[in-house]
């Protein structure tokens, strides 16, 4: 009897600890979906134990007891505005087939991401990107890594286009692929800094005249038509902001 009574004991002892567990999880992904949007829009440098507590209404020591220091909520910040991009762009894009269809689907689905604010600050990593660049560290360098996994992405498209013979021979993946990033943050900045709505517009046309410049006779087949218009985005969810329970 006393060793059915010791395990019910450790069972509940157990349970307790998944509740726990489990309940901690939820409050530091409502932290995190609360500072992604904080640190798109104001910076990461904005993103400090008191702003999020005020912003979530939480106690600075409620926080604490999920991310012990300001560098730690930052690096959290960054994986999660990852997985929220992975989410909102790279798993939508892969339903495509390789090559052509999935380089162009990446570049159209990118630009709906920041045309619909998925972010509330536009494109995460493009903040980050300049926000850090000249800061030597744990942030800059995971937030550099990234980066390159996004044009490794791009160019790695690129090159299964050009081997499948949708893209011509003479297509270089690591030039291309800086070009197409290049048009896409260029749009990103228009609309951030003048509110130019458009700029996802002519950035969209630009890549379509770059690839359609690039594509064999077969490949121009898989891009849009000349005059097709812009679909919607494919719904994207912008990041709640909301409380925390601790």
């Amino acid at each position: 009897m006393m060793n059915t009574v010791a395990k019910q004991v450790s069972a509940g002892s157990e349970n307790a600890v998944k509740v726990r567990k489990a309940r901690g999880d939820r409050t530091r992904q409502a932290i995190l979906e609360v500072a992604v949007n904080v640190a798109s829009a104001e910076g990461l440098e904005g993103l400090t134990i008191g702003r999020l507590a005020s912003e979530l209404s939480m106690s600075k020591s409620g926080l604490f007891a999920h991310f012990g220091s300001k560098e730690e909520l930052q690096l959290a910040t960054v994986e999660a505005a990852r997985d929220i991009f992975i989410r909102e762009v790279i798993r939508p894009s892969f339903e495509a087939e390789k090559g052509l269809p999935r380089l162009w689907k990446l570049c159209d689905v990118w630009l709906a991401y920041v045309r619909d604010e998925v972010f509330r600050g536009g494109c995460f990593f493009a903040a980050a990107a300049a926000e850090f660049d000249g800061r030597p560290g744990p942030v800059r360098d995971r937030v550099a890594g990234i980066m390159k996994e996004w044009l490794a992405t791009l160019q790695g498209s690129i090159s299964e286009a050009r081997e499948a013979g949708q893209l011509i021979r003479d297509a270089d993946p690591a030039q291309l692929a800086f070009e197409l990033n290049a048009l896409e943050m260029g749009a990103n900045w228009a609309f951030q800094l003048h509110g130019d709505r458009q700029s996802f517009s002519r950035a969209r046309e630009a890549i379509l005249e770059r690839l359609r410049r690039l594509s064999t006779a077969s490949g121009s087949l898989l891009l849009p038509q000349p005059g097709e218009k812009w679909r919607r985005g494919r719904g994207s969810r912008a990041v709640k902001r909301g409380k925390a329970q601790t």
